[in-house]
């Protein structure tokens, strides 16, 4: 008997095996995992937990950070940034694997250490090698090997410190903290700004006109067209003016001091990076949520639905007694109904239906 399209049904264990495996590893699944499918075993809440956390404390989870936080946080999109050679003429491909390869091994260390989720933003923490240390002005690393290096500058720390991730929201010569707005509100809270409405005026760029990125922003915002979304956007952005295009560290723009504090669109104030990231931080299950949605959709490879926030909701109530530890999320989804179900489409009847007949038309 077969059910008709549209029907929910359990995937078998051998499915949840593969499923698994190229959630984690992204690869096929292995020998110990395969033969716990073939016993039936791994439907068993407790075996699959145990599976769960071998594979995630396995270097093949490693995966997760070039596959899962590339596409997450976009770090693919280095592989093509070119920042102006004129004004950059220290950028070079070295540099620009380190920064992506940096911010990946953020990543891992929180899949293999199983930490919470909230050291991606707040970890004290990096990996560096000498190449990368000498960008950021940090002493005392040598050699071509990554290692860890403890974060002494606060407003290095985590995610929105990391030049990988300040790069790829800059033009080739300069900062944009529109970009770099809507990259925090829309990767790390959650919540991307509308879209751009049409004939938007661009930025002031006469040449021979210095002022500083606050100045040319404040101008454009006085456009009624524009000013709406950029108060979401801009007072972000502006928070990490004080990286470059490229993630170093400076004190000016435009022959001028940079100002770095601003009022968020909630109203709260803040200094800075090291105050942006306290602002994220007083709202953890903002962030995690965001990660758990792009994690979810990762591991079904589909985009998040409305019927899936009800799972969302109650990964993060179960993940927060654990402080969101990695694995929490992880096993959250892969218990979910969404990860473990499937519903059945008319080219599955399709094909069974071929099967009974012994037709073959592949």
């Amino acid at each position: 008997m077969y059910a008709a399209p549209g029907t929910i049904y359990r995937i078998s264990d051998l499915e949840l095996a593969s499923r698994l495996s190229f959630f984690i590893w992204s690869s096929i699944p292995d020998d110990q995992l395969l033969d716990l499918a073939v016993q039936g075993k791994l439907k068993n809440p407790a075996v699959l937990e145990q599976q769960v956390r071998r594979m995630l404390a396995d270097q093949r989870a490693r995966a997760l950070g070039s596959n899962f936080a590339g596409q997450w946080l976009y770090l693919r999109n280095i592989r093509s940034h070119r920042p102006d050679e004129d004004i950059f003429p220290d950028f070079d491909d070295n540099l620009r694997q380190g920064l992506a390869r940096e911010t990946e091994m953020l990543f891992e260390s929180i899949v293999l250490e199983d930490r919470t989720a909230l050291d991606l933003l707040n970890a004290d923490y990096t990996f560096l090698n000498e190449r990368l240390a000498k960008h950021y002005k940090i002493p005392n690393v040598y050699g071509d090997q990554f290692r860890r290096v403890t974060v002494t500058d606060e407003y290095r720390k985590g995610l929105l410190g990391q030049g990988s991730i300040l790069a790829l929201t800059s033009y080739a010569n300069r900062t944009s903290p529109v970009n770099r707005g809507k990259y925090v509100l829309t990767n790390i809270l959650g919540t991307p700004p509308p879209a751009p409405p049409d004939n938007v005026p661009p930025l002031d760029e006469t040449p021979g006109k210095v002022l500083s990125m606050r100045d040319r922003m404040e101008q454009h915002r006085k456009n009624p067209a524009c000013s709406g979304c950029h108060k979401l956007m801009d007072p972000i952005g502006l928070a990490l003016e004080n990286f470059d295009a490229i993630g170093r560290w400076r004190s000016s723009d435009g022959g001028a001091k940079i100002d770095s504090s601003d009022t968020l669109f909630d109203g709260t104030r803040v200094e800075g990076p090291v105050g942006l990231r306290q602002a994220v931080l007083k709202r953890p299950e903002q962030f995690v949520r965001t990660m758990t949605e792009m994690l979810l959709t990762y591991g079904l490879g589909r985009g998040i639905e409305y019927y899936d926030m009800p799972v969302v909701r109650s990964i993060l109530r179960d993940s927060a007694r654990t402080n969101y530890k990695f694995s929490s999320l992880v096993l959250g989804i892969v218990k979910s109904g969404p990860f473990q179900m499937k519903v059945k489409t008319s080219e599955d009847t399709e094909k069974e239906t071929n099967k009974v007949a012994g037709r073959n038309d592949n």
